[in-house]
């Protein structure tokens, strides 16, 4: 009975239903905690500093309330991954149809995976640097001078997480529910092509690479100093994609 056709437990089931209830379970968890970090704790963390006895007060935050926060956070996006993986595996057919959908899915999957990449690589590694020295100054040891830099390069690609998450995000929902996303031949080079390169140019900043490095306000790193500015250019990046969408998937 629990292998039945249509049953939860059956292929279609599992594909269909079970991978893609628990892919966005996870992923909830995963941009939730993101949006958080970037949203409210990164900007409350910054008036710790403004009161008496605020550093001790923001360095036990970081070793109690932002740890917890920080293994929900990457098990989620590993979560979210995964999931998204069975729905691909299990679905029948799932790449055969390279449509406007087929190619929209794509990019957000790419988009996905760079995000899970920046939490491992980038985020959580150096976090660690940052919650072990709060753990250290909290119980009388010496600062970490190395922290504040690794916080740095957490913090910048935690922002470029948002900025592509609403951007990742559309394209999720975009082979599902968009009215063009099935008949529509397009032209996929236009989208590929535009869509790679200012990936590319956002994610290579966000790692530091860029002739500015990690330097605040400098170069596209004007893009991170702020939530305005952080939201301004998430949803700057979708109409970019909106565009090349309507541009390359369409026409």
């Amino acid at each position: 009975m629990l292998l039945a056709a249509n049953g939860f437990f059956s292929q279609a089931g599992l594909s269909n239903w079970g991978f893609r209830w628990l892919h966005i379970l996870a992923g909830i968890v995963w941009i939730g905690l993101l949006y958080y970090f970037n949203l409210v704790q990164v900007p409350a963390f910054a008036e710790f500093d403004k009161v008496e006895g605020g550093a001790r007060a923001r360095n036990i935050a970081l070793d109690k309330v932002a740890r917890r926060a920080l293994w929900w956070f990457r098990w989620a996006a590993v979560s979210t991954f995964v999931t998204g993986i069975l729905i691909a595996v299990t679905t029948s057919d799932y790449f055969k149809d390279k449509n406007a959908g087929f190619t929209a899915i794509s990019m957000g999957m790419l988009l996905g995976t760079i995000m899970l990449l920046n939490v491992w690589g980038v985020i959580w590694r150096n976090q660690k640097v940052v919650l072990a020295n709060a753990a250290t100054v909290v119980g009388g040891g010496a600062a970490n001078p190395d922290a504040p830099a690794a916080g740095r390069r957490a913090f910048m690609a935690s922002r470029q997480n948002v900025i592509f998450s609403v951007s990742m995000l559309f394209f999720m929902v975009f082979k599902t529910h968009s009215p063009y996303a099935a008949d529509a031949p397009g032209n996929k080079a236009i989208f590929w092509i535009v869509g790679l390169i200012v990936v590319a140019i956002l994610e290579v900043n966000a790692l530091g690479f860029m002739p500015w490095k990690t330097a605040p306000k400098k170069g596209l790193n004007v893009l991170y100093e702020s939530v305005q500015n952080v939201l301004i250019a998430a949803f700057g990046l979708w109409v970019i994609f909106l565009i090349i969408s309507e541009v390359g998937l369409t026409a």
